[in-house]
Order: C-alpha cells, then sequence, then structure tokens
C-alpha cells in the first residue's frame, strides 16, 4: 500500500496546526494606567538630604531594586526573622496560597494534554446470539490513538490560557507571602509599641501613686486641702485605667502574632519594648523611577490574568472554524481467546472525522463577546492595580518626611514636658505653685510621651509598608 498521499496530508496538517496556532489570538493591548513617570515629591528624604547624597552614602543594598532585596535583609531585629521564617512555614493562608498554585499547574497539564495524541489500550469480548447468522464470541485486543488536529489554535490557545493562570496564581502566592511579611511586622511592632506604652503608663502609675500617698499624709496633717487630694487620685486612676487598657491590648498583639505565625510563640521571641532599629534600610529616596511598579507581584499577576483572557478570545474565535481530528486503533481479533493473537487475526481502523457548526444559536458569538469582556475587564483591572500601587508607593513616600519630622517633635515634645513637669514639680514643694498646675504637667508630660511611641510606630510601620508596595518581601535574601 502507499502511504505516500496520506504522510503528505499528514505533514500539510501539521504545518498548518503549526502556522496557525496563533494566527486568531488578537494582538495584546496596551495598557494605559496614565501615571506619571516619577512620582509628585519634592528631591528630598525623610532626612531633608538630595536622593543623590543619601544614594551616595547609601549601604550597598539601597543601589539594588526594591524588589530585589530580601525580607532577611531588610529587617534586622533578630526574632522578627525568627517570626517571619516560622510563619512561612507555617501560616495558613499562605499555604492555601501554594495550593492554589499547585492546583493551577495541574490544570495547565491537564489542558496541556490536548496538544498530544492520546493513546490507550482496549480488550474486549463481544458475545452475540438470536436470529443471527453467525452468533458466537469475538474477543479483541488493540491499541488505540485520538488526536485532534489544531489548524486554528483553539487548543494551543487554551493551554495557553491556563498557562498564564498558572503564573497568575504563583504571583498570587508571592503576593500572599510579601503581605504576610508586612502583617509580621506590623503585628511585631503594634506590640512593641504597646507594650512601651504599657511601661510607661506603669512608670507613671508608680509616680503618681507615689505622690498620691505622700498627698494624702499630708492632709491627714491639714497641709493640703481635700481638693488637691481629689485632683491627685484622678491621675492615679487614669494611669490605673490606661495599664488595664494596654494590658489588653498587648494580650490581644499577642494572639494576634500567634494567629499569623501560624504557630505557638514563645516568650523569649516577643519584643520586650520599642525598638527604632527594626528595619536596616536607610530612607529610601524619593526620585525612584514608576516602573519599579511592574515588578510588583499584583500587578504582575493581573498582566498574567489579562493574557489569559486574551488567549481564550483566540479560542473562541477558532470555535468558528472546522476541528479535524483523527482516531485509529490496530490490534488483533479471534472467535478462540487462544488464537487471538495468530497470524491473520489483525484489524486495524482509521478514523478522520470534520466537524463544522453551522447553527448554534448564537452560542458562539456570543462565547465571543463573553471572552472580548473578560478581556477588557482584565485590562482594566491590570491598569487599576498600576494605578493602586502609584498611589500606595506615592502616599509612602509622602509619609516618609512627614513623619519623621513628626516624630522629631514629638520628640522635643516630650523632653520639654519633662522639664515643665521637673520645674513645676519644684515650684510646687516650694509652695511657689498650685497643685493643679503640677497636675497639668504631669497630664502634659504623660500624653507626650504615649505620642511619642505613637509617632515612632507610625514611623517604623510606614517604613515597612514602603518596602511592601514597592514590591519587596517575597525573597527571602538578597545574596
Amino acid at each position: 500500500m502507499n502511504n505516500k498521499p496520506l504522510l503528505t496530508t499528514l505533514a500539510l496538517a501539521v504545518a498548518l496546526a503549526v502556522s496557525g496556532c496563533a494566527m486568531l489570538e488578537p494582538q495584546l493591548p496596551q495598557a494605559d494606567a496614565a501615571i506619571p513617570a516619577e512620582w509628585p515629591l519634592p528631591p528630598t528624604t525623610a532626612s531633608g538630604k538630595t536622593a543623590a547624597t543619601v544614594r551616595a552614602g547609601a549601604p550597598a543594598a539601597m543601589e539594588q531594586a526594591v524588589a530585589d532585596i530580601g525580607w532577611s535583609d531588610f529587617f534586622i531585629d533578630p526574632k522578627l526573622k525568627k517570626l517571619i521564617a516560622r510563619a512561612l512555614d507555617n501560616n495558613r493562608d499562605l499555604r492555601v496560597a501554594m495550593l492554589n498554585v499547585e492546583r493551577a499547574r495541574a490544570l495547565y497539564n491537564i489542558q496541556r494534554a490536548d496538544r498530544f495524541p492520546s493513546v490507550g489500550a482496549n480488550a474486549a469480548l463481544n458475545r452475540s446470539g438470536g436470529n443471527v447468522a453467525n452468533p458466537g464470541s469475538v474477543y479483541s485486543a488493540s491499541i488505540g490513538t485520538a488526536f485532534e488536529l489544531d489548524l486554528f489554535g483553539r487548543v494551543h490557545n487554551l493551554s495557553n490560557a491556563a498557562l498564564q493562570q498558572y503564573f497568575a496564581q504563583e504571583e498570587a502566592r508571592r503576593s500572599a507571602q510579601l503581605a504576610l511579611i508586612a502583617e509580621i511586622a506590623g503585628a511585631y511592632l503594634s506590640l512593641a509599641a504597646d507594650m512601651e506604652s504599657q511601661r510607661v503608663a506603669q512608670a507613671t502609675l508608680d509616680s503618681q501613686q507615689s505622690a498620691y500617698d505622700l498627698i494624702v499624709k499630708r492632709h491627714e496633717l491639714g497641709a493640703v486641702s481635700a481638693l488637691d487630694l481629689a485632683q491627685a487620685q484622678t491621675t492615679v486612676e487614669t494611669a490605673r485605667a490606661d495599664m488595664a487598657r494596654y494590658a489588653g491590648l498587648v494580650a490581644t498583639d499577642i494572639n494576634a502574632l500567634r494567629l499569623l505565625v501560624g504557630a505557638p510563640v514563645e516568650a523569649e521571641l516577643l519584643p520586650q519594648g520599642f525598638d527604632l532599629a527594626v528595619s536596616g534600610i536607610a530612607p529610601l529616596p524619593a526620585q525612584l523611577p514608576s516602573q519599579t511598579l511592574l515588578r510588583r507581584p499584583d500587578v504582575l499577576q493581573a498582566e498574567h490574568l489579562l493574557r489569559s483572557a486574551n488567549a481564550n478570545i483566540g479560542a473562541a474565535r477558532a470555535a468558528f472554524f472546522p476541528s479535524i481530528s483523527l482516531t485509529g486503533s490496530i490490534g488483533s481479533a479471534s472467535t478462540e481467546l487462544s488464537g487471538l493473537f495468530e497470524s491473520g487475526t489483525r484489524i486495524w481502523s482509521f478514523v478522520p472525522q470534520i466537524s463544522l457548526p453551522i447553527f448554534q444559536g448564537g452560542r458562539l458569538t456570543a462565547n465571543l463577546g463573553a471572552a472580548k469582556a473578560d478581556r477588557d475587564i482584565a485590562l482594566a483591572r491590570y491598569e487599576k492595580s498600576i494605578q493602586a500601587g502609584f498611589r500606595e508607593v506615592a502616599d509612602a513616600l509622602a509619609l516618609t518626611k512627614t513623619l519623621a519630622e513628626r516624630r522629631a517633635a514629638q520628640q522635643a515634645l516630650a523632653e520639654a514636658a519633662g522639664r515643665v513637669h521637673q520645674l513645676s514639680k519644684v515650684r510646687y514643694e516650694q509652695g511657689q505653685d498650685s497643685f493643679l498646675n503640677l497636675l497639668d504637667a504631669q497630664r502634659s508630660l504623660y500624653a507626650a510621651q504615649q505620642g511619642l511611641v505613637a509617632a515612632q510606630q507610625a514611623e517604623q510601620s510606614n517604613r515597612v509598608n514602603l518596602y511592601k508596595v514597592l514590591g519587596g518581601g517575597w525573597v527571602e535574601s538578597s545574596k
């Protein structure tokens, strides 16, 4: 038998399949996020230096893109590093994100399998009877194959769409890891700040209690009025109430940290107070190109989803054209099981099929319209992710300077309030000032100290947030 025409036809079909795979997929639309090339900020950092000056004296890690700075290099607190490492192994949300990646990979492999011929073995017994000419049993064993000629790229586009979905899930995992690290750092800073506020409240309570005990004795001797005694008691009870409030906040902060870590947290891993050296990277310069947003995992995820939706349009277009499938088998058949594989029992079949849609009630047109709408939705979401990322970075950079100024002003306020309290205490003890003035000085000092803790926490949290929104945190080490 001459197989040359068949081979020629198959070669032509393969050539058409290769050339037609991407023929119906439209060109990927360009995103127009309408954002400036740089963030609208003055060329100064939080310290007031120019960006060039900061870069000249910055550590080597500052010369890298923020997305390339590993979280173990960004954070220098050893306790926080241990908590983050433990969370990456135990956090359930991150575990779900990783399993979603595995699921997307499996779905892609399922879809990708359609691009290759499927081969299977079959064994059967066909027993017939009744009013037939040759009743009896027929034993058969065969190996068959089926393959769809992807002339118009339907299978290829569906496989590409599944591949982009897999890539999107991988970026979602990175984004989940980035968010987890930032949440742990935020919870760690909140716990440290509440512990520091509790310490300030305890010190204030001890001081006010000692002063109140002294005033009670002086009141018994008639040296101070009942009004002074009542006013002194208000400061004691205020500090006592704050102690109870901060004790509750510390307990809830520890519970939140345990949930994020996904495992028990030993007492030695908890902060003992607020440490200003949580992160080891200096404030980032303001003149950073907005193109750095394109490396954020959430932006990359939106891009892959856009590519997946665009590939689905090609598959929807290919549904309008004929589909050709080739099915064949070769094997042996015999009326006796013992003679199944003897000579003269070979059988074969070759069944090419062409399926051409003629009338579908508008189903194919509607499917194509839905695919185009999904692509446009994905494009809008991609642009929105870039715009949202731009705003997050711009906000964090804008707060870098203002929060540093706030922390410096709050530091000066606390120092000034401390001097006022000391002078007011001396004047009251010498009888030159009323107890009411001393009481106001005590309250001002306490508020300034608590305000300083809040300002320090806000500055450190914003630095962690800036590291996150610039795309850092999903790699472990820069080395």
